[in-house]
């Protein structure tokens, strides 16, 4: 299955394709509000600032699945990001990256991408894919990865 086959719905309820996408580089982050590696979301939008208009897309996934660091409603998670670090870029609603009821598109993700010694699964907060112009998954970067170290391979993509 094509990345573009997939849909999310945003924060504020809005139904996306990210056949809306195509054609975009796009970098897909897993999100908490209440975990140390939050003002990632910082460096997130200053990448969303500086790439945007070139043609990066950044799309965080707010998840509660790792010491329930996100508990928030989607009014109370838009409002603390946007509030505490100016978050433009989109923001869907509250999945799960894990488990049975994983959303479709980060099953994709990790079946496109395997983490450190071949896992599947996402570890923590703050995980984040890279896809191409072309919807090719092509590299999984761990919560460790700071924003701001991926500027030199989006720029590449670009």
């Amino acid at each position: 299955m094509s990345l573009y086959q997939y849909r999310l719905r945003s924060l504020d309820g809005r139904d996306i394709s990210l056949e809306d996408y195509r054609g975009q580089v796009l970098l897909l982050v897993n999100t908490a509000s209440a975990c140390g590696f939050t003002p990632q979301y910082q460096a997130l939008e200053q990448l969303h600032r500086d790439f945007g208009a070139a043609g990066l897309s950044i799309i965080g996934f707010p998840c509660n699945q790792f010491g329930a660091q996100e508990p928030g409603s989607n009014a109370q998670i838009g409002d603390f990001c946007q509030k505490n670090y100016g978050v433009s870029f989109l923001l869907s609603d509250k999945i799960d990256v894990n488990g049975p009821q994983a959303d479709p598109l980060w099953q994709h993700l990790k079946q496109q991408q395997a983490g450190l010694l071949g896992s599947r699964r996402i570890k923590w907060n703050f995980t984040k894919f890279l896809v191409d112009r072309q919807g090719n998954v092509v590299a999984r970067y761990g919560p460790l990865t700071r924003p701001q170290d991926l500027a030199a391979r989006i720029k590449t993509l670009l």
